[in-house]
């Protein structure tokens, strides 16, 4: 989305109703020749994330209850043509991505074909994982049945796809992700928060976020959050994290990643409240 050309076009693209957005994606991965937020790899910042900062994430594996290793299930919503999800295989996950058409779907499984080979196995000790893409609605849960039992997971990604909803969708993505992260204290959220560097007020997509946004939606996952007339949602507005709220265990501005977002992206890193437990 590096232009303004771009931004006035997606803008334009989707003033319709919420209710309508799902279609105009699908619209636009259908048609092919406006992609405007591909940048035809994993963005920088999620590499060094899984590979320099192992201190913070841990690694592929997780101890399950019978004391056995199992690799982590991990889930890429509106993963774009599977960058990110081909990179987690390639790092010992089992990785899902989930995009909303048919055609994304089949722009996954082309890039998985033809450029397999640029996802190495980063650890031959561990081995690699498992790429799988999946067409559904990241707010329904009639994907999670084509994946059987599998109902939580222990990291997702999100990059561009919260700043792809209007805001008045973020209250449902908080308690959606609430819902599908692990419980575990292993189960971590990713944010690549993205961008920053946009006025929230110049509407979208994608639309302006600050890192307030996260940390408050997160905290009070489905709940109704209030916002200025400068589009940035209140702070502190409920000072005490609501019930699935996560908690933030890291947060930097990463020395690499996309052009676009160099000196204004940040990573963020959630997982369930523990002290919610004990309440």
């Amino acid at each position: 989305m590096a232009s303004n050309e771009e931004r006035a076009r997606l803008k334009a693209h989707f003033s319709v109703p919420v209710s309508n957005h799902p279609d105009r994606w699908s619209k636009l991965w259908d048609a092919g020749d406006f992609l405007p937020w591909d940048r035809g790899l994993p963005n920088p910042a999620l590499v060094d994330t899984l590979t320099q900062r192992q201190h913070l994430v841990g690694t592929c594996f997780v101890d399950e209850d019978t004391g056995r290793k199992q690799r982590k299930q991990a889930l890429v919503p509106g993963c774009g043509r599977g960058y990110d999800v081909l990179l987690l295989a390639s790092l010992g996950y089992n990785a899902y991505g989930l995009e909303i058409s048919d055609a994304a779907i089949n722009k996954c499984l082309e890039e998985q074909k033809a450029n397999a080979h640029k996802y190495p196995v980063h650890e031959q000790a561990e081995g690699g994982g498992t790429a799988e893409f999946v067409k559904g609605d990241f707010f329904s849960d009639k994907w999670l049945e084509i994946l059987q039992e599998k109902k939580t997971f222990d990291l997702i990604y999100d990059y561009t796809f919260l700043c792809a909803l209007p805001p008045s969708m973020r209250p449902a993505w908080a308690h959606r992700m609430s819902q599908l992260l692990s419980a575990k204290p292993s189960g971590q959220l990713i944010c690549l928060e993205f961008p920053t560097y946009k006025e929230p007020s110049t509407g979208g997509p994608p639309f302006g976020v600050t890192p307030n946004t996260y940390l408050e939606h997160l905290s009070h996952p489905g709940i109704e959050l209030p916002y200025n007339d400068a589009g940035q949602v209140v702070e502190g507005a409920r000072p005490q994290p609501s019930t699935g709220g996560l908690e933030r265990t890291a947060h930097w501005q990463p020395e690499k990643t996309h052009e676009i977002g160099k000196g204004t992206d940040w990573v963020s890193i959630w997982r369930h409240d523990q002290s919610l437990d004990l309440l």
